[in-house]
């Protein structure tokens, strides 16, 4: 560096930062305040439902579009792109901020794992049981070989009951649990997968209704059917506890699975503050990258503690969730 003698002192010439050309910080701002604005807005649909589920990396990167536009010190894209990045924060950031609990009834434990076409590992799945030790267990992609592993790794002797509607391909599911089962009416929409519907009650004389959810991918024309099939799960009602548990094949972001949240519902993981933890696909050179798998709850009960739990051979992790069911309906 050139050092200049002015009138004895010696003096080094300050260094100016360049200007981020305003075009660029455009580019970077534009997409991040489009995208905020399609994921307030709700809109699912071809394309869209799939890109949307990259919501939390996206409220990532515009914390750095932020800063490419204040360095292009340029008013306009700066609010712009402050703005969005507001937004976007309080569209995800709640979900790593957990609810205190304030349901005081019995506990219940739930487990959900989507096999892979029935290729989980059933030993895994058996110990996540004997260690988890949940009320129910719900499987999607559950295929008659499956119940065969399973039954082979004594899931049976731990869970007794069951209501099983398996089949070949990705369509079969089942509830095991440690609890009599009361079949319910089917309510699923024909052309989806199965998703058993069943009642039990804890020893504490507390009925739960539940789901087994697996919606169709929501992938070109099945986009339809995956609204379906979400739109078809029955709401939070008086008199009982219902609990929606499955691959929903949906996020937090997706305007469907809201408006089943604004039917009643809180999302277990995002009451703990482990709603960022991420479900699909596993088991990949790569972590996963969305999370797909939720445990549903009536919102009058409390959501006590959300993990997820790999299992070898499927691309689900599996969800344990621990729930506080409310002393009075």
């Amino acid at each position: 560096m050139t050092q200049v003698d002015v009138g004895g002192v010696i003096t080094a010439p300050q260094r100016r930062w360049r200007r981020v050309p305003g075009p660029l910080a455009w580019i970077a701002v534009a997409p991040c305040a489009v995208w905020a604005l399609v994921r307030l807005a709700g809109v699912d649909g071809p394309v869209l439902t799939e890109l949307i589920t990259a919501t939390p990396y996206v409220a990532g990167f515009s914390l750095f579009a932020l800063l490419l536009a204040l360095g292009s010190r340029r008013r306009v894209v700066a609010a712009v792109a402050a703005a969005s990045s507001t937004l976007m924060a309080f569209m995800v950031l709640p979900r790593a901020f957990g609810d205190t609990p304030t349901a005081t009834g019995p506990s219940l434990r739930i487990l959900t794992i989507n096999l892979f076409v029935g290729r989980g590992d059933a030993h895994t799945v058996v110990d996540l049981v004997r260690r988890l030790r949940p009320d129910v267990l719900n499987t999607q992609e559950l295929e008659p070989r499956a119940v065969e592993a399973l039954d082979a790794a004594g899931l049976g002797t731990l869970m007794p009951y069951s209501h099983l509607e398996p089949a070949y391909g990705a369509s079969g599911s089942g509830i095991y649990s440690r609890y009599p089962l009361t079949k319910l009416p089917d309510f699923a929409p024909s052309s989806g997968h199965r998703m058993p519907y069943a009642r039990f009650t804890l020893p504490s004389g507390q009925a739960v209704e539940l789901v087994d959810v697996h919606t169709m991918a929501p992938l070109g024309p099945d986009v339809a059917t995956w609204e379906e099939g979400l739109r078809s799960l029955p709401p939070a009602v008086p008199g009982v506890v219902r609990v929606l548990a499955g691959d929903f094949n949906a996020s937090l972001d997706h305007g469907s699975l809201r408006d089943v949240l604004g039917r009643g519902y809180l999302d277990a993981a995002d009451a703990t503050g482990a709603g960022l933890r991420t479900t699909w696909p596993a088991n990949r050179r790569f972590p996963p990258l969305i999370t797909i798998d939720h445990v549903l709850v009536d919102q009058r009960a409390s959501a006590v503690d959300v993990n997820v739990h790999d299992v070898p051979g499927t691309d689900h992790r599996a969800v344990f969730a621990e729930l506080r069911l409310p002393t009075t309906l």
